[in-house]
């Protein structure tokens, strides 16, 4: 791995000219946030391995009994697991588990660890830290700054987006993807979001999946499509932050290995990284390779228990926050169009439904099964 020195990992932070001077007081530097930071960078990163998954407590739960696994206590003590790993969103509210009367199930399966973490499986490199792109701004970012590293970055990639048309060369708060209060106000291309090492403050409009979910969720059993994910007692705003698809990241390799065993016995929770800026420049996306796939099978938050809709009021759009590699981007979930009280929040499990339809191949494989989401164009198959 190269070293390199503090004054080049501030070079390459593209801060203004005056920022990132020593300084020194009776022979001792000045510690700054600017050399502070620096040499932050120069450590190894921080982040969760697959293979220090907890699952003790999994372990335990499935030898009881299955009526203890399925009684009030048992149900109390999933949304406890639930609420302590919402330490890195303090703010969040919490997610309640509710007993609708359908089957007997009164929490889901004790088969996976939660959590809000990305967990980096056996041949997923650390994350880039040394090439993060960050912003030496003070206060909150201006996105009219020229001085704004992040803004830059940001624009960069919406450039291809622009020239085809799909958003306006002009936009409120333009080039960060956010409004003011944080709503999304550009869907489907890459979110760059300011990072640890940027100058600005944690209030800074561009920061907004790192600050953690703000609206509430319920996990609800139904009853044709097993668990799933509904909105609480006020409308969701089009454009709102819901939450990430944690799990473990895995190479494309291992995915289609476990794909392999989860198609038998008709139940999956992979999500292939293959979005559309990643194949920007390539003359045919088709030889474009995947190199990351998410697993929330054994680790994983209430975004797992998202069911499909072929008419879905959320997407997933890919974000970038400590991580430079730009085919480990974070799975962030956001609404599409306002959701009403208590209604089921869903994805498309394929995508863009308007390019999926005519191309589904029939499958014999459990997990290839009659589409549930009722809605008024359903493709009729689901994965």
């Amino acid at each position: 791995m190269d070293i390199i020195s503090t004054g080049d990992a501030i070079k390459q932070r593209e801060q203004p000219p005056s920022i990132g001077v020593a300084e020194y007081i009776g022979g001792y530097p000045i510690v700054t946030w600017q050399s502070f930071s620096a040499s932050q960078r120069l450590l190894p990163p921080k982040y969760h391995r697959a293979k220090d998954l907890p699952h003790s407590l999994q372990d335990r739960m499935n030898v009881l009994p299955e009526s203890y696994r399925n009684s009030e206590f048992a149900r109390a003590v999933f949304e406890e697991i639930i609420l302590e790993a919402m330490d890195d969103e303090p703010s969040a509210p919490p997610i309640k588990i509710y007993d609708n009367g359908i089957g007997q199930e009164m929490t889901p399966p004790w088969e996976f660890v939660y959590t809000n973490n990305m967990w980096f499986g056996e041949g997923v490199p650390p994350p880039d830290v040394r090439n993060l792109v960050s912003c030496g701004c003070r206060g909150k970012c201006d996105p009219k700054s020229s001085a704004c590293a992040c803004a830059k970055r940001q624009q960069q990639w919406l450039e291809p987006y622009i020239l085809d048309g799909l958003f306006p060369a002009t936009w409120p708060g333009s080039p960060f993807v956010y409004d003011s209060k944080g709503v999304l106000q550009r869907e489907g291309c890459p979110i760059f979001e300011c990072n640890q090492f940027c100058g600005c403050d944690e209030d800074c409009p561009n920061r907004v999946v790192q600050n953690g979910r703000t609206w509430p969720v319920n996990i609800v059993k139904t009853e044709r499509k097993g668990w799933g994910v509904f909105a609480g007692p006020k409308k969701i705003p089009r454009g709102s932050y819901i939450g990430i698809y944690a799990g473990e990241l895995l190479t494309e390799q291992e995915g289609e290995a476990r794909g392999l065993l989860y198609n038998v016995f008709g139940r999956t929770y992979l999500f292939t990284i293959d979005f559309h800026h990643l194949k920007l420049g390539l003359k045919n996306e088709d030889d474009y390779e995947n190199m990351y796939t998410v697993d929330a099978y054994h680790a994983g938050n209430f975004t797992r228990f998202l069911n499909h809709s072929c008419d879905p009021n959320c997407e997933i759009t890919a974000c970038y926050i400590e991580d430079a590699d730009i085919n480990k981007p974070l799975l962030a979930v956001f609404t599409i169009r306002d959701v009403e009280p208590w209604e089921e929040l869903c994805f498309s499990y394929y995508g863009d439904t308007e390019v999926t339809k005519g191309k589904l191949i029939a499958r014999e494989d459990a997990v290839y099964v009659a589409c549930s989401c009722g809605s008024a164009n359903c493709l009729g198959k689901l994965f």
